[in-house]
């Protein structure tokens, strides 16, 4: 009643114009507002709705793949479960599998399903056991075992069923750790991971003569029942050098350091190209930053640069102190490192000013490598970048036709006992 006693007071009787500016904040600015929020509220509402279910959708699919045609395409190509650049395979990733039953397989083999899951692409066929080369202490945990994907071979590194959430966890880990460092042509391909269903596995690309050491090992055997292809020259010395050289930097440029460094830690494909492996160590050292002790136990101390002996962190001098004993036992055929002395003297023995020895069987050329990467000062040593194009240049000049022969037979207890393997050591490096 005021409000309109107001209005006609102010404004004639048939002044429309003026009667709409008076009622103006009632009829019409209250009601857009109302308006306004009514919409505000309602889009509110459907967002809350609507955008997590667009965004869980986008974190299953991988960003590999723009489209679902696109992804089909791509997977047409792939066999079993892929790792491509750039997409974390533990994430969202099941592995098509096809287990049959082999016979002379140890009990393990019961980690692995015995039915099949039937997929358009990719299974696995002809799995059998692969028994560890020389073990101390068996990894009561990981099984290995040899698969055929494709037509290809490939190596299963299975976590077994029993392992609690600690060891689950370190598995994946390590995985993930292999993944991200991302492809190089000298270090063996991981080929997937299984990580949806038990049993947890890596697949990684098989080398057939597997670990160097080994290889080096068989080469020492009478030349007339092997293959020419297990004849070791300087010439290969020095490309299979060359190639661990490209997979270490690469690892550098990583800020990885591999600490683990040794002809156990190399394996050699069917063509005798030599990819560098053994991670666990690098991994571990991320991971138990804190705990020097535990590392300790994993790597042999002969094959470790004076600093670290002395307890300083391992750096990529250490490593390249670690690759000029490499050298050492591929030019031996797999001796170990100053044979003659105790693992706890050996840090001694560098401080007198002592060296490795050459080798009866290694020419100056390759001695000069030893040295260059083995001196007491580990800012003399050479850099990994330098140590690549010495290795290139020296392998062009290398002799290439005398073949490489150790007449002391190889003996596993006399290696062990040389090398300082203790009993917590596990040699497997798969």
């Amino acid at each position: 009643m005021s409000s309109n006693s107001t209005a006609d007071n102010l404004c004639a009787r048939n002044d429309t114009l003026c009667m709409i500016r008076e009622y103006q904040p009632a009829v019409i600015i209250v009601p857009t507002l109302l308006l306004f929020g009514f919409v505000v509220i309602l889009l509110s509402l459907c967002l809350l709705r609507y955008c997590p279910q667009r965004k869980r959708a986008r974190v299953t699919v991988p960003q590999h793949y723009h489209s679902s045609s696109h992804r089909h395409t791509q997977r047409h190509h792939l066999h079993g479960i892929d790792a491509p650049p750039g997409l974390n395979p533990l994430e969202h990733e099941e592995l098509p599998m096809s287990v049959q039953q082999v016979q002379n397989v140890r009990p393990q083999l019961g980690a692995v399903p015995q039915t099949s899951t039937e997929r358009h692409h990719g299974a696995f066929s002809q799995v059998t056991s692969l028994p560890i080369a020389c073990s101390i202490k068996p990894n009561d945990t990981v099984s290995l075992f040899r698969a055929s994907m494709d037509n290809k071979n490939v190596i299963l590194r299975a976590l077994k069923e029993s392992a609690d959430s600690r060891e689950k966890q370190h598995f994946l880990g390590f995985a993930s750790f292999v993944s991200e460092l991302g492809p190089h042509p000298f270090l063996p391909a991981l080929l997937g991971v299984v990580s949806v269903q038990p049993p947890l596995m890596m697949v990684v690309e098989e080398l057939e003569h597997r670990d160097l050491l080994g290889f080096l090992w068989r080469c020492r055997q009478d030349g007339s029942s092997l293959e020419s292809s297990c004849d070791m020259t300087e010439k290969r010395i020095f490309t299979m050098a060359g190639q661990v050289a490209s997979a270490l930097e690469f690892l550098h440029s990583q800020r990885c350091i591999h600490g683990n460094l040794g002809a156990r830690s190399i394996l050699v494909g069917r063509d005798l190209t030599a990819k560098l492996w053994g991670l666990g160590s690098a991994y571990r050292r991320r991971t138990q930053a804190g705990s020097p002790g535990e590392l300790e136990d994993m790597v042999l101390r002969k094959w470790q640069a004076p600093e670290v002996l002395a307890g300083r962190p391992v750096t990529r001098s250490s490593d390249v102190w670690s690759f000029g004993i490499l050298l050492y036992e591929m030019v031996t055929l797999g001796d170990p490192p100053f044979a003659e002395l105790m693992a706890t003297e050996l840090l001694q023995y560098l401080q007198r000013g002592k060296y490795l020895k050459r080798p009866a069987s290694c020419s100056n050329s390759l001695y000069s490598f030893i040295r260059a990467c083995c001196h007491w000062n580990a800012q003399h040593r050479v850099s990994v970048t330098e140590l690549m194009t010495k290795l290139q240049a020296a392998e062009k000049s290398a002799n290439g036709r005398t073949v490489l022969r150790v007449p002391e037979p190889h003996s596993l207890e006399k290696y062990l006992r040389e090398a300082g393997y203790g009993e917590a050591y596990n040699y497997a490096v798969l």
